[in-house]
C-alpha cells in the first residue's frame, strides 16, 4: 500500500461525484448528488467555487462546441457555466421512460463522442439499471439488469468500454467498436467480500484502470487484463470516482462521501494521488440534431 494522497478540498460533499477536467476553465469540476451542488476546483490559482441547482446533478461531460451536458435526476439537460454563473439549458432525454424512483448515475463519453451513462433504482432496492448510448441514432438501452450502475470507463485505444455493477462486486467489459455497438460482455473484475465495492473509475493513458472503491477506503490501479498493479489507502473508507486533471493531465483526482461516515474529519473531501502515468482527454460530447425524447 501507498501513501500518495493531498486534501485538496475539505468541502464534506455529502455524495461527491462524476469528477471531470474542463480545459476550458482550467478546473477540475465534481457534483454532490445528495446535496445538489456543483464545485469548481482552480488549481492554477488554488481557488474553489460552487454553485446551488434546483435538482441534483449526478454527472457533467464537456460538450462539442462549448458547455457541457449534465445528468440531472430529470434527465440529460445542456448546461453552460461562465462568468455569467450556471444556466440550464435545452433538456435531451427527460426520464420520464424511467420507473418512478429511478435516477441517473454516472456517465463517460467515447473516443467519438458518444454519451454512455447508467440509470439505477435511488433506494438501491431493485435490480432495474441500464446503460444507455445516446449519439446521432437517438437514445438506445444497451445492457440492463444492473442493480448500482457506475463508470463508465473507456480505454486509450478506444476498443474496450468498462462498466460497474457496484452492489455485485463486479467490473464489467465490453468490446466497443467504431460504430458504438458492444459485443463480447465478460466479467473483467470480481472484488472479495469486504475488500470494497467498485464506484467510479477511470483510465491513464496506458491502459490502466483506476477504480475508486466505495467501502474500501482506497483506490486502485488494474492492468489491462484485470489484474492488480496498485493500491492507494485514503484516510475516507468511501472514495466515489477519480479522474485525472491539470493542464497535462498529470494529477490523479479522487471524490468521496461523507453520507455514514461522521466519524471521519475528511470524508467528502476532494484527494489528489500522486500517479506516474497521465491520463487522456475527455473527448466531448457531440449531440444529435434533435435528441428530445
Amino acid at each position: 500500500m501507498h501513501k500518495d494522497e493531498t486534501v485538496v478540498w475539505k468541502i464534506g460533499a455529502e455524495l461527491g461525484e462524476g469528477p471531470i477536467w474542463s480545459d476550458s476553465l482550467r478546473a477540475l469540476l465534481f457534483v454532490d448528488i445528495r446535496q445538489a451542488r456543483l464545485h469548481a476546483y482552480y488549481p492554477d490559482g488554488d481557488q474553489r467555487q460552487s454553485w446551488d441547482l434546483d435538482e441534483a446533478c449526478c454527472w457533467l461531460l464537456p460538450r462539442e462546441g462549448g458547455g457541457f451536458v449534465a445528468g440531472l435526476l430529470s434527465g440529460v439537460v445542456e448546461l453552460e457555466l461562465d462568468d455569467n454563473g450556471l444556466r440550464i439549458g435545452k433538456r435531451l432525454t427527460p426520464i420520464e421512460w424511467l420507473p418512478a424512483g429511478d435516477r441517473l448515475n454516472d456517465a463517460g463519453s467515447d473516443s467519438h463522442g458518444r454519451l454512455w451513462f447508467g440509470s439505477m433504482d435511488d433506494a438501491e432496492a431493485e435490480v432495474r439499471g441500464h446503460l444507455f448510448r445516446l449519439d446521432s441514432r437517438g437514445l438506445i438501452e444497451m445492457d440492463s439488469e444492473y442493480h448500482v450502475t457506475n463508470g463508465p470507463a473507456i480505454s486509450p485505444d478506444g476498443g474496450t468500454l468498462y462498466h460497474n455493477d457496484s452492489a455485485r462486486q463486479i467490473v464489467f467489459a465490453f468490446d466497443l467498436d467504431d460504430d458504438g455497438e458492444l459485443t463480447n460482455r465478460r466479467e473483467h473484475i470480481r472484488l472479495a467480500p469486504g475488500a470494497g465495492y467498485p464506484d467510479g473509475m477511470t483510465c491513464d493513458r496506458e491502459g490502466g484502470l483506476w477504480i475508486a472503491l466505495w467501502d474500501g477506503g482506497r483506490i486502485a490501479r488494474y492492468h489491462a487484463d484485470g489484474s492488480l498493479d496498485r493500491e492507494v489507502e485514503l484516510p475516507v473508507s468511501r472514495p466515489t470516482s477519480c479522474t485525472f486533471g491539470g493542464g497535462t493531465l498529470e494529477r490523479l483526482f479522487v471524490t468521496s462521501a461523507a453520507t455514514g461516515c461522521s466519524d471521519e474529519p475528511l470524508a467528502g473531501a476532494l484527494f489528489e494521488i500522486d500517479v506516474e502515468i497521465g491520463g487522456i482527454a475527455t473527448t466531448p460530447v457531440i449531440l444529435p440534431n434533435d435528441s428530445t425524447l
